[in-house]
């Protein structure tokens, strides 16, 4: 989720591929980061995963033989939210196993500046390494096929992916559009369903229309898509957690809408289902 405090959006020149900054220099001070602790009682197996001459910790939930579903984080890091949502992907029918590559290393924002710090120092082109090597992964361990989704920051990574990741089957993003500088979704060459909502003030990167425009770069791909826009619904919306509903609040954005994010859920599980069974 991006940093909702001054309501006005504006990009940097030139175009990272994908920054919008809302904070001033002197935020970057109470910068810190802290490493996730590993609960006892976890539903996931946590694994290393090789690439390149790099390694990374990645998170696993599920079926083993299930098809395979990459989950791709929000700016905040590998914490309690891209979790929930993995745990809730594996128990959609008829049943998935999803894989959280670590794209931060351990680190993980406990506030907007701490967030805005790490997404602003991500290693972009690394990552889609990360996310193929996961897909491959994946692949090698069960699933005939690999679908991949993400939110905010991991939807346009999600995006991206359908162009750059040929392992890809389908992906499913959740308001966030890729800069050309990173992918042109006019070249998407995997399935693409896209979420966002009506409120979502964003500007060019998951506003209404950012998210029109990309209908039309889907429609000149030739790709199986759809894009669906809530009403109602601002950034972020599909975070039901208690604490996900706090940190909405606290940056601005109070709505509400329990039907909006089981008809998200919903129209998640038909695509996946469709294009990885």
């Amino acid at each position: 989720m991006l940093a909702a405090a001054s309501r006005i959006f504006v990009r940097t020149a030139p175009l990272k591929p994908y920054l919008v900054r809302t904070h001033s220099p002197s935020s970057v001070c109470r910068f810190a980061v802290r490493s996730m602790a590993d609960s006892a009682t976890s539903p996931f197996k946590k694994i290393q995963i090789q690439r390149d001459d790099t390694t990374f910790d990645a998170y696993v939930v599920g079926k083993e033989d299930a098809p395979g579903i990459v989950v791709l984080q929000e700016w905040w890091g590998v914490d309690f939210e891209i979790k929930n949502h993995a745990i809730k992907i594996s128990q959609l029918n008829p049943g998935f196993k999803a894989l959280i590559p670590d794209l931060y290393r351990g680190k993980v924002g406990l506030d907007v500046a701490e967030a805005q710090h790490l997404m602003d120092g991500l290693d972009w082109e690394g990552a889609i390494k990360d996310i193929r090597a996961s897909a491959i992964w994946l692949k090698a361990n069960g699933s005939k096929k690999v679908g991949v989704t993400g939110y905010c920051m991991g939807g346009a990574l999600a995006i991206a992916s359908s162009v750059l990741v040929p392992e890809v089957d389908a992906v499913v993003a959740f308001y966030g559009i890729p800069s050309s500088e990173l992918a042109d979704p006019g070249q998407a060459k995997a399935p693409i369903q896209a979420h966002f909502g009506e409120l979502d003030n964003f500007v060019g990167f998951s506003d209404v229309t950012a998210a029109k425009a990309l209908e039309e770069k889907l429609r000149v791909s030739g790709i199986p898509h759809e894009v669906h826009i809530y009403p109602g619904n601002a950034h972020a919306f599909m975070n039901r957690s208690s604490e996900g509903i706090k940190r909405r609040k606290e940056m601005g954005m109070p709505d509400e809408d329990p039907a909006a994010v089981e008809l998200a859920w919903s129209r998640f599980q038909s695509w996946m289902t469709r294009y990885l069974k």
